[in-house]
């Protein structure tokens, strides 16, 4: 098996938006914010390669919006999804397997593709992966959280047939663990289901070289989310939220886990220890380092 980061650009969203309760005197130090209070995010997707298995996890923001969009969220750096791809000596037909950690517009963008007037899916010879919950929660959006659940991004991938719902039996915490189950595409990728941001999120669970590498997606999207009251806005259930962060730390330090961040703009990898102020990471890291 090998591991790829994909880097797909970074954009930007509202500081205080990001870390939720904590003050701008607090969290500005993590993430310094612009004249408008915007902080740079990155949108990092992995891609794993494994046997005849070419598996995709996220797909960034895509490019088939209009201008006005993409200026609400500052899309900046040089790196998009096929570029990153192509660097890789990989081509989209390549890909066997996309994994949607959720469906929010950020996360799912690049999965549809624009050809003249017509929505296809980016990568015509994959399997997309989604879950029941999921799908049901995205197509049929509460008022707060329609914004974020765009109709091209996601239809298209059941009217071209290529979408696959993972089972989710029991998707809440089993024994103070965030819920776990298998992925149906290898052995070495499971799934951990986090219910606080949105309904049924999917992360990633990756077996590599003797080291457990969990893809983070919005339960913690950076190094400076690891405190347990740094919760995002966006979250739609931030209890549960810090339920389930509280949960996973602590699982996650126990077992030596190591966290792999879509949104942090300088850090890929983290591994975590216990200190007197909580759990936070103990060495970051390239993915290139673990081996």
């Amino acid at each position: 098996m090998k591991l790829h980061t994909i880097n797909t650009g970074n954009f930007k969203l509202d500081g205080g938006a990001m870390f939720g309760v904590v003050p701008k005197s607090i969290w500005h130090k993590l993430n310094p914010a612009d004249s408008n209070n915007l902080c740079t995010w990155a949108m990092r997707c992995l891609l794993i390669e494994h046997g005849n298995k070419l598996i995709l996890i996220d797909t960034g923001i895509g490019n088939k919006q209009d201008a006005k969009f993409f200026g609400h969220y500052h899309l900046h750096g040089d790196a998009s999804l096929q570029s990153s791809l192509h660097a890789l000596g990989f081509d989209n037909s390549d890909i066997t397997d996309v994994v949607l950690t959720h469906l929010h517009f950020d996360h799912c963008g690049g999965a549809v593709e624009r050809i003249g007037e017509n929505l296809q899916c980016t990568f015509k010879n994959a399997t997309y992966w989604s879950n029941a919950d999921h799908w049901q929660w995205a197509t049929q959006p509460n008022a707060r959280e329609k914004a974020s659940f765009l109709k091209e991004n996601i239809l298209p991938l059941q009217a071209n047939d290529q979408l696959q719902l993972v089972s989710i039996a029991n998707k809440n915490l089993q024994n103070n663990k965030v819920a776990k189950v298998a992925s149906g595409i290898i052995d070495e990728l499971s799934f951990r289901i986090v219910n606080g941001h949105t309904d049924a999120m999917m992360l990633p669970q990756i077996s590599y070289q003797g080291k457990e590498i969990v893809y983070m997606a919005d339960l913690l999207p950076s190094v400076g989310h690891l405190p347990l009251p740094y919760v995002m806005a966006y979250d739609m259930f931030p209890l549960t939220t810090l339920t389930e962060k509280e949960a996973f730390l602590q699982e996650a330090v126990q077992n030596n886990y190591v966290l792999y961040f879509e949104h942090d703009p300088i850090y890929e990898c983290c591994t975590l220890q216990q200190t007197e102020k909580g759990i936070r990471a103990a060495e970051t890291m390239a993915l290139t380092n673990l081996g």
